[in-house]
């Protein structure tokens, strides 16, 4: 005899349940995130232990620390942001907009793992046939041999496949495609979600396995699904660009196993995604004549030093209150720093519309850019040029100091390798024993530095 499945309400940001709808979920607090979902079944089997081995409490100085083993992926980029390859047990979650190439580089890490005659691997598409796959793979110009290929959704089979083929590497794409038959829920729920990547983790940790797993986003750029999701696997990596752009970015926003922040630089192009091995060179201007609003920059990307281009615009504003748009920048910090530009820089910007931007795309969270901000905004107000061989870096304080930022000789030496003569850093950045090829003016305040620019 069948019984009803018991329904009730489920949270898709945290995955709480409650008996009835409400406008905001009682767990995390989120608004309008309930939905409607059959209930998982109660088990009457009792749970195994982790690993189907005894649990056991151990003492921390007996553990062997082994150091991880890791797998090159072929693609050096990825291996950067992994922290230096594939290490064996991991999970990665891999997200982006639709189309932006995050199946594109799983495919190519595939196809370059079998050139190599690396650990054998299993590619699951939940969302393409074998022949769009293949159609893919030949636009690509990549070679197939050696990628087996498995079109299914159900997560029992595709542990059934994984325990015949016995591979190291899987790639699941995409986990919003899986479900487990012992739910109820339809496939891209939140229970299915969390059960699917559950087993799917497990799996990886008992037999060592390097699991991909593609995710996809919501519009607010958001991984979708249950926020555990990205509390249970090892790595979270978000791929960034422009959707009409031909930059993608890689990001690490969380590594158990490398640096996080960590920057991986492709180009898409007709034959898939190319390796940028010298970023700071796209992302610099290199204008032939000196031109107003622009300043070099050296940002920190996780463990690579990386030259971008500051660029602002500073005009008259027809508004009652002007505008401050910021692109790859916060604008909050964008407002503070025009207030003390006019506080210990002598500078108002009140009746002015200011627009800031980083060329290429990036996004700068580090205080390291507020030198160079400000002095690309100041040089824009004045419509006099900053030396096309200048680099700025430093931290502005509310009371017009210059702080240091972590990594300064890194940073010049960074400057120095690209030509780069002048540089305007944090008195406490200033080398002892100096960069060769770089003159360095260290300042210690806002006003000092609006000096040793002019």
């Amino acid at each position: 005899m069948s019984t009803k499945p018991r329904t009730g309400y489920i949270c898709r940001n945290c995955g709480a349940q409650s008996p009835k709808w409400g406008g905001q979920c009682s767990d995390c607090g989120a608004w309008n995130t309930l939905e409607e979902s059959a209930l998982p079944r109660p088990s009457s089997s009792k749970r195994r232990g982790y690993a189907g081995v005894q649990t056991q409490v151990l003492d921390l100085g007996s553990v062997n620390p082994e150091i991880e083993r890791r797998h090159h992926s072929g693609i050096s980029e990825l291996d950067r942001v992994l922290g230096g390859g594939l290490v064996a047990g991991s999970v990665v979650l891999i997200g982006g907009d639709p189309g932006i190439g995050k199946s594109t580089l799983l495919l190519q890490t595939c196809a370059a793992l079998a050139r190599d005659q690396g650990p054998p691997l299993l590619y699951v598409t939940g969302e393409e046939s074998p022949r769009q796959i293949r159609l893919r793979a030949q636009r690509l110009a990549l070679q197939t041999q050696g990628i087996r290929l498995l079109a299914e959704t159900c997560v029992e089979h595709i542990l059934a496949a994984v325990a015949s083929e016995q591979p190291q590497v899987v790639v699941i794409d995409s986990i919003q495609t899986l479900y487990t038959e012992e739910l109820n829920s339809a496939p891209g729920s939140v229970t299915q979600v969390r059960e699917s990547a559950a087993r799917l983790v497990r799996l990886a940790k008992q037999q060592e396995i390097t699991v991909f797993l593609v995710g996809h986003v919501t519009k607010e750029g958001a991984l979708a699904g249950p926020r555990v999701l990205e509390h249970m696997v090892d790595t979270v990596l978000y791929f960034e660009g422009e959707p009409g752009g031909t930059h993608r970015l890689v990001r690490a926003v969380k590594n158990r196993y490398g640096a996080v922040n960590e920057l991986g630089v492709f180009a898409m192009t007709d034959h898939g995604l190319r390796e940028i091995k010298n970023p700071s060179a796209i992302f610099l201007s290199r204008h032939r004549a000196r031109v107003p609003g622009s300043a070099i920059l050296v940002t920190r990307e996780g463990t690579r030093p990386l030259l971008v281009e500051v660029q602002a615009l500073v005009d008259d504003s027809p508004l009652a209150n002007p505008r401050r748009v910021a692109l790859g920048l916060d604008q909050n910090r964008l407002a503070m720093l025009l207030a003390v530009l006019h506080r210990h820089g002598g500078v108002p910007m009140f009746a002015r519309d200011v627009f800031v931007n980083v060329v290429g795309g990036v996004r700068i969270s580090e205080t390291a850019a507020d030198l160079a901000l400000v002095l690309a905004i100041l040089s824009s107000q004045r419509d006099q040029p900053l030396p096309t061989d200048l680099v700025l870096f430093g931290e502005i304080g509310l009371a017009g100091e210059i702080r240091p930022v972590p990594n300064g000789q890194e940073r010049l030496r960074e400057a120095a390798k690209h030509g780069l003569r002048r540089a305007i850093v944090p008195f406490a950045n200033a080398p002892k024993e100096g960069i060769e090829g770089l003159d360095i003016e260290p300042v210690a305040t806002l006003r000092a530095a609006i000096e040793a620019s002019q």
